[in-house]
């Protein structure tokens, strides 16, 4: 692995720990369930960038495996005793299966890889408008499943008992897992012919790339990190519906990533850090306003305009996001060996 490469790890995993040190000296409920939140966020992210950062092709799909993974983990953890009230139609076969919550997390990243390898190669010979449209498409498609396969998952109504497992020093671990995996991908043969075919693909094509092959491996790994994403999340709500993984959870992944800059991992790392405190910045100030009454009308959405907002800024100033293509630690040496020429 490169220096630079290694010193990217480093300066991402830093607010990371940081941040989980603050949260426990802090000692906040609520701050601590911020965090928690984020650095779920964080690793969902990574995972889209995985894919879209470095294919350049837009995905609204990415939320949906995330879905696959809290209900695949959730339903393989609730406890026996609540199984029968919770999901009284559950398949006869799996029905007395009971995993540890560990276990049930890496059962959902593996269930939503799966997914994603199964349905997404003939998605990953389309390109432009076409893959984002069927990438929209296949989330309407896993949408609709939840809320419709009561058997797995409950229905459109709140799955409940999964059990609380997920803490804050257990996210920021396998958050700094997953800024090294989303890091290790750029180097590998399938990160570097993703990037080669975004870039120029007929050149990619006539150097030996295969483009729905390559794309379909990026997507597949892509899919990995949200289905653990999907069980961090699931053990720690423990109860949520179909509607948790769809338009707008869809938009403020998508928010902190184009913000931040999805060609690199360090976008995707500032990104999420910087949506996340806005976001709930604004969500305390729009409390404020509303409990305090200065407006004659109560104020909605305040969030979401700004957030919008901020992307459209963010992307005429700098189509590439805050950070651009470039990591971190190639930035910094890029200035250690710059000539000084005052």
């Amino acid at each position: 692995m490169k220096k630079s490469t290694l010193v990217t790890a480093f300066y991402l995993m830093l607010p990371i720990f940081v941040l989980t040190l603050a949260a426990g000296l802090v000692g906040y409920p609520v701050f601590t369930r911020i965090a928690t939140l984020l650095l779920i966020n964080l690793i969902l992210v990574l995972g889209l960038q995985v894919f879209m950062g470095n294919s350049g092709i837009l995905s609204f799909a990415h939320i949906a495996f995330m879905a696959i993974g809290a209900y695949a983990a959730s339903v393989f953890s609730i406890p026996l005793q609540m199984r029968g009230m919770v999901l009284p139609e559950l398949y006869e076969p799996v029905r007395e299966i009971v995993l540890s919550p560990v276990a049930a997390i890496l059962f959902g990243g593996l269930v939503a890889t799966l997914v994603a390898a199964l349905v997404s190669y003939p998605l990953m010979r389309l390109s432009d408008a076409a893959a984002v449209i069927t990438s929209f498409a296949l989330l309407m498609v896993i949408h609709t499943i939840t809320v419709n396969w009561s058997q797995v998952t409950n229905g459109p109504r709140t799955l409940f008992g999964v059990p609380a497992f997920t803490t804050l020093p257990v996210v920021a671990a396998v958050a700094a897992v997953a800024v090294a995996a989303a890091l290790a991908f750029r180097q590998t043969r399938t990160g570097l012919l993703l990037r080669a075919l975004r870039d120029d693909e007929l050149a990619a094509v006539a150097m030996g790339a295969h483009p729905s092959r390559i794309r379909w491996g990026g997507f597949v790994a892509s899919a990995l990190f949200a289905g653990i994403a999907g069980g961090l999340w699931a053990h720690f709500i423990t109860s949520f519906q179909p509607n948790a993984f769809y338009l707008k959870e869809t938009f403020v992944i998508l928010a902190m990533l184009v913000i931040g800059g999805a060609g690199s991992v360090s976008g995707a790392v500032l990104g999420t850090f910087l949506v996340t405190l806005s976001f709930e910045g604004l969500r305390l100030v729009e409390t404020l306003i509303n409990t305090s009454e200065i407006l004659p009308l109560r104020l909605v959405g305040l969030t979401e305009i700004v957030l919008a907002l901020a992307m459209i800024f963010v992307l005429v100033l700098r189509p590439g996001g805050l950070m651009g293509a470039r990591e971190i630690g190639e930035v910094l040496a890029l200035r250690r060996h710059r000539p000084d020429l005052s």
